[in-house]
């Protein structure tokens, strides 16, 4: 018997009931040879960590445009708070934490430069849409490796597309980050913002701190406490009703008073017209993208999706980069 037999058979021994099995996978879109040492959730977090688009993340915004200090998240520090709320929930109900920690590490790998501001320009000039969840599995099953993708497993790939508020993801551990995404941000946007100035924690309600705690770790040890206790021996992954509702009040609170605010959000406009001015100059000029995206185009993809890949990849930094060199004049010299 190998080492991942092993650990599979380990699995069906110690998980929860409800927990997805790595040997009852509905497997990858390319068949393969398995690993003799991981199973198949394993070797996919391997995958993503070891992945171009997981590197760029360090350099894209999550909701501070470039900011002045050492220690605003980013989109890549966001990542590793939603792995780690997820992995102390799938623990603590048995669930498969390999599968938990792959949906995690993978959910934003399409995600955009400069956060939802970038985003909002590629899905407004764009006629075929953009939505980083989308554009996450698109990563991962089509633009990984110059085009050949990293072939994830369905699990996978169903827990990164489902992520989002709106999506169903089909196992408990695509549940576990759905949840976990907003635990992250709720705490991690709150503690920015108090670092940033923006806000102070008496500035929130205090029917809000009566429920959930009046700091950004009380928080956080609530909502985790609240999703586990509510959740065990349970086929779902839910919150008590007076926890989630305090969890949509503080959402609201958030989106009035940081994710819309004009000192946190003055550059965004800024933000969203480089980012369509990208995307035209792109469109105009396919052959100045990099090889990888032209053979795109060669194997029948349209341009429009091609642009938005490309554009839509780059991290902050690059993208301001590229436009600088592209339309910012520079001094003449010998």
């Amino acid at each position: 018997m190998t080492i991942r037999e092993n650990l599979e058979q380990y699995e069906q021994e110690y998980l929860s009931p409800y927990a997805a099995l790595s040997k009852n996978s509905k497997g990858r879109m390319k068949e393969e040879e398995q690993c003799d040492i991981r199973p198949v959730f394993q070797r996919d977090r391997d995958r993503i960590i070891h992945c171009k688009a997981f590197r760029r993340l360090k350099d894209k915004t999550q909701v501070f445009l470039t900011p002045e200090g050492d220690h605003y998240r980013t989109r890549l520090t966001h990542t590793l708070e939603v792995s780690q709320n997820a992995r102390t929930i799938a623990k603590a109900l048995k669930l498969n934490e390999d599968l938990v920690e792959a949906i995690a590490l993978g959910h934003d790998l399409g995600h955009t430069p400069f956060g939802h501001a970038g985003e909002r320009a590629l899905n407004r000039v764009c006629p075929l849409g953009f939505e980083h969840s989308q554009q996450s599995v698109r990563t991962v099953d089509r633009l990984e490796k110059d085009g050949q993708g990293l072939n994830l497993t369905y699990e996978v790939r169903d827990g990164i597309r489902n992520h989002q508020t709106s999506g169903r993801p089909h196992t408990l551990e695509g549940k576990v980050v759905r949840f976990s995404d907003k635990i992250a941000y709720i705490h991690h946007d709150m503690d920015d913002a108090v670092r940033a100035g923006i806000l102070t924690e008496m500035d929130v309600p205090s029917d809000i701190r009566a429920i959930l705690g009046s700091t950004p770790g009380e928080r956080l040890d609530c909502f985790i406490h609240d999703i586990v206790t509510n959740s065990k021996d349970k086929n779902d992954i839910v919150m008590s009703e007076s926890v989630a509702n305090a969890m949509k009040n503080i959402r609201q609170f958030m989106f009035e008073n940081v994710y819309k605010n004009p000192l946190a959000k003055s550059e965004e406009s800024k933000a969203e017209a480089l980012m369509e001015t990208l995307y035209h100059y792109y469109l105009k000029h396919l052959d100045e993208m990099p090889e990888e995206f032209l053979e795109l185009i060669s194997d029948g993809e349209t341009k429009e999706q091609v642009v938005c890949d490309y554009v839509g990849a780059m991290s902050d930094r690059f993208a301001i980069a590229v436009y600088e060199s592209l339309f910012v004049p520079k001094s003449w010299q010998i």
